[in-house]
Order: C-alpha cells, then structure tokens, then sequence
C-alpha cells in the first residue's frame, strides 16, 4: 500500500491518548478509528482526537479503512481481539503482555503466520535513548563480557492511582506479566535471550483497596503472586537477579544494572524512553555518563507501531516483533511455574535480537526513505 498505514485502535482506556498523541504527530502512520465496549469511552477519546472515528471492536476490526489494529484491551481480551483482527488481514500491535499465557500467544502467532500477516507488541520504551544507549554499551565492550545483572521494578501497587485496577490482580496481571515485560525485554537486548530460570514467589495480601477514582474504598480479591524474585540465565551464560514487586512501598534500588568483567552500566528506567546511562570501569574514580549511543530520540508510546509501519513498507523485519514479546511471554510463564514447583525450568523458545537504532534517529523521520 501506499500512504501511511491507518491505524485503528481497540481500547479507550488511560494508556490510548498517550498512544494517539504519538500516532497523530507521525507521518508513516494515520490513526482512523477507535473502539470500546463501552461505546461511551471510544467517544470520549474520539472527541480528545476528531481524527478518529468512534465504533465497535467487530466493526473497527472488519473495517477496510483500517490496515493495522492496535490492541490496547486488558490481557484477557488479547486473544478475541487479536484473532477477529487477523482473520479480517488486518496486521496486529498490542499491548504486552502479548496474551496471558504462552498458549493463546502461539494460537495468535499460528493465525498470523497463517493470514501473512505481521504481528508486534509493547513494549517499545527499549526503542528509546535509555535502553539503546545500554545496549551500544554492551555490545560495544566497554564493560568486557558481561558476567551479572540486576532488575528491580518496585511499586505498593497500582490500586493507589488506577480507577480500575483489578485485572492487575487477576490471571495475566501481576507485577511480573504487567512490569516485566519492559525490564525482561530490556534484559534480553542487553545479554540475549534466556535459556532456564529459577524463583519464587509470594502474595501476603489477599485483598487490595482502591485509592482513588470514583470507586475509591472498593475492596476486590487478589488471584497473582504480587512479589516475584528470580535468576536468568541467558545463553550467553550471564545470570540476571529479577525482583517485581506490588508490596514494597519505597526502596533506593537500581532498576537494571549489569556487570562486566571490566565494569559497570547503570540503565535508566526501561518504563521510559530516555534517561542518564551511566558506566563505571574497572579504573574510573567514579562513574560517568555515557553520551547517547543509539535510540528514537523523543520517543513515547507508539513509536512501535510507526517502526513496524515502516517495517512493512521497506520489508524489513520490524524491532517490537512478536517473536520477541512471545520469548519474554514464555520467560514469565517459565519463571511463575519455578516459584509453584521450587525448581528450575527450561525456557524453549528463542527470539532472534532487533536491529540498534542508531544515534540521532527520530520518529518524524520513518516513511522518509
């Protein structure tokens, strides 16, 4: 096709507008449509962005104005969502975790290899300055070989702020399913995909509050571990310690860390897009900062979706792959399954490692050649 890929979107909750503010700016990507099952949202975001039109999920994913449909539903309507957009050719971008399970993720997969369709999912923040800075890092030796890392994600949990927070806490939340995937995604562009895992798990609160919103006071039940600590091994040899957390109410931790036989790189927030990478080797007084190495520079939600536009229009494979959201998919589900039985387990799927962004690259400029 010529033109830039329309996207419609399929969820109008807090994360949509982040995401249209960047899709509307970008000139290889044009958002049409917006859907909701509660019709009253979709119109509340269509009146945020007159660009886009208000509709249902059935109608938006059978819509021939549409080439991409971008689900940002909860976890346990990825599966619907995805297999109503593909079975309609319609290529797909959601939200992470790809599916609850590794199983529903490989039915998704399955349906797109089928269809000759392209499948991407969030998260995209590692297409940022912070993470790809990291990575050139890395990559380039300052640190040696890498031997360690460090993940720590750290909140007392989403309830404080989000109006409605409970699929957090049901199957497919959790701080691991609903944090990890930005902290494993950037693990793995750092030291490559994870072959076997141990850890455990805990959930001391049955029950959480919600703190703010129209329903604040309103009490519901809590069906994940909340407190998630493992070790990876990657297939490179290298071990990551990984914390997610929902009951830690502050902490001075750092969020990654790896460890060279030379050195040191401290990464910013993988949630984010930017952020201070700073190294420290083995004869340095004292840590410095590294200068930007590689990233989307102002990079925000959505980023993703205009690289995979890109992607399909040059036939390149694009970075926010499936491939790479199904391996972290299978490396949680791995890890939960570790805590339950107390032993380690094998992680068997592999993800081939995205393209570095290079330096100085910028959003506004994909579909320019």
């Amino acid at each position: 096709m010529s033109g830039p890929l329309r996207i419609g979107v399929v969820g109008a909750g807090n994360i949509s507008g982040a995401y249209l503010e960047t899709l509307s700016r970008l000139p290889n990507v044009r958002p049409v449509q917006v859907a909701a099952r509660r019709p009253e949202r979709a119109r509340a975001v269509a009146a945020r962005f007159p660009e886009v039109r208000a509709t249902t999920p059935e109608d938006l994913c059978a819509s021939d104005e549409v080439d991409l449909v971008l689900d940002l539903t909860t976890p346990e309507a990825h599966l619907e969502i995805s297999l109503a957009a593909i079975a309609a050719g319609k290529h797909l971008y959601g939200e992470k975790p790809l599916a609850p399970t590794v199983e529903e993720a490989r039915t998704i997969l399955d349906a797109a290899c089928a269809a000759g369709v392209r499948v991407g999912c969030a998260p995209d923040t590692v297409l940022g300055t912070g993470i790809q800075t990291a990575r050139a890092c890395v990559e380039k030796g300052e640190i040696g070989v890498p031997v360690a890392a460090t993940a720590f994600m750290t909140t007392p949990g989403h309830e404080r702020w989000h109006p409605d927070p409970e699929f957090y806490y049901r199957p497919g939340g959790g701080p691991l399913l609903d944090m990890g995937p930005y902290y494993l995604t950037a693990l793995v562009l750092l030291l490559g995909p994870v072959r076997r895992v141990t850890g455990l798990s805990g959930s001391p609160r049955r029950t959480r509050t919600i703190g703010s919103g129209p329903r604040a006071g309103t009490t519901f039940p809590v069906e994940v571990a909340t407190h998630v600590t493992g070790v990876l091994e990657h297939q490179g040899g290298a071990l990551s310690t990984l914390m997610m957390s929902f009951e830690v109410w502050d902490s001075t931790l750092p969020r990654i860390e790896v460890y060279g036989t030379e050195g040191t790189v401290s990464a910013p927030d993988p949630n984010s897009f930017t952020g201070d990478v700073r190294v420290r080797h083995a004869a340095d007084p004292a840590w410095h900062t590294a200068p930007v190495l590689g990233g989307y520079a102002d990079g925000e939600r959505g980023i993703g979706v205009a690289d995979m536009a890109h992607a399909i229009a040059t036939g390149r494979p694009h970075r926010a792959s499936a491939e790479l959201a199904y391996h972290v998919l299978d490396v949680m589900e791995a890890l939960l399954a570790a805590a339950k039985s107390g032993d380690s387990r094998p992680v068997v799927s592999d993800s081939p490692l995205p393209e570095p962004i290079p330096a100085a690259a910028r959003p506004e400029e994909l579909g320019q050649g």
